[in-house]
């Protein structure tokens, strides 16, 4: 199956970065690994556009012979979900072979697609600013402090939601031109936008915390009017049937959140605001929608006696999780899972998680 895989550089402002070792103007650049469904018979990028409608059938008693249909061309596999994935701090010189290996975001993106099967599309992303090793996810968590950890998770404006439509919108431009030298052309069928899955891995969770926050408060645009007709496409609009348009269809797009052994040294790893988490079940509710939660941990970061509150932290979450979806019935669902559970914690089974991790 033919792919795209590599890295980019992003900036929320200016040109928006250049793919690989590019450099681009006009802020921080955000460095991305993608691995993304080629179609084909165009090698450009996948566009998920459901099967064309069979003909009308002949009425019923009729006396007239109508010849049998062509049968429709061939369709190329399209993508059916964007699983997105926030990296944590920076870890480099261990040494370690699995530790090197699970620090290269090409891989991790690579990992993902074998987990959720050919047609889905990856993307890693890493901070666009360090503090030493130490991931700032500013843009996206604008209450972060100077190392990166959290004052508070606020909803005002969606920042996080707002930055990754922008950060993959670009990522989009940049590969097209690689792969094409030009847009992809616009179908004339009726498209939709794939799926979303976000996981957070180590601190990479403040972005899944920050999401969270924001998806009760997404304006409210319908899902129908979300997936707008093809036919008055530009091209474009059509790199938005790769990746949502809008933070709102990013939001209403959202299938799953994965926290995947996220950790700080302080508190906020994990967000335990009741009153978010009763008004995403009510989001749910009132739009009639499904969200599963997956906490994925091992004993580096559960059974760490020099930060308990991150163990603490996890079991508030999953009983207000819990709590909740008793009251939304089949509509909320939470999974917790540990891995190496008998082993010593250590920094390589931080890593080994990202292998490991089971997001069926």
């Amino acid at each position: 199956m033919d792919r795209w895989i590599g890295l980019l550089n992003v900036s929320l402002t200016g040109g928006g970065g250049g793919g690989g070792g590019g450099c681009g103007g006009g802020g921080p650049l955000f460095r991305v690994a993608a691995s993304l469904l080629l179609s084909p018979s165009s090698k450009t990028l996948a566009v998920q556009i459901p099967s064309p409608p069979s003909p009308p059938s002949p009425p019923l008693k009729t006396l007239i012979k109508f010849p049998n249909p062509s049968p429709p061309p061939p369709w190329d596999q399209v993508p059916s979900v964007n699983a997105i994935l926030f990296n944590g701090d920076r870890v480099e010189g261990t040494g370690d072979p699995v530790i090197e290996k699970l620090s290269d975001p090409r891989n991790v993106a690579e990992i993902l697609v074998s987990k959720l099967g050919g047609a889905a599309n990856a993307w890693v992303v890493d901070a666009s600013t360090f503090a030493g090793s130490f991931a700032v996810y500013k843009e996206l968590v604008p209450t972060v402090n100077s190392r990166g950890d959290p004052r508070r998770y606020r909803p005002n404006r969606l920042p996080a939601s707002s930055s990754i439509v922008s950060i993959l919108t670009k990522c989009v431009d940049q590969i097209q031109s690689m792969v094409s030298g030009e847009r992809i052309p616009s179908p004339q069928l009726q498209t939709t936008s794939p799926r979303t899955i976000i996981l957070g891995f180590s601190k990479g969770g403040v972005v899944v915390n920050q999401l969270l926050t924001e998806l009760p408060f997404a304006a409210s645009e319908s899902p129908r009017s979300s997936n707008n007709s093809a036919s008055s496409s530009t091209p474009r609009e059509t790199k938005y049937h790769i990746v949502p348009a809008t933070k709102e269809r990013l939001l209403f797009s959202i299938a799953e959140f994965h926290y995947v052994d996220v950790g700080l040294n302080c508190a906020g790893a994990y967000l335990t605001d009741r009153v978010v988490i009763k008004k995403i079940a009510d989001h749910l509710l009132l739009r009639n929608a499904s969200i599963r939660f997956g906490l994925h941990g091992t004993p580096r970061q559960w059974c760490d006696d020099y930060r308990p509150w991150i163990r603490k932290e996890k079991d508030t979450l999953k009983q207000l999780l819990e709590d909740e979806a008793r009251r939304c019935g089949g509509k909320l669902q939470v999974l917790e899972r540990v891995y190496l559970s008998n082993k010593p914690p250590s920094l390589q089974m931080h890593f080994e998680i990202i292998e490991l991790m089971d997001i069926s």
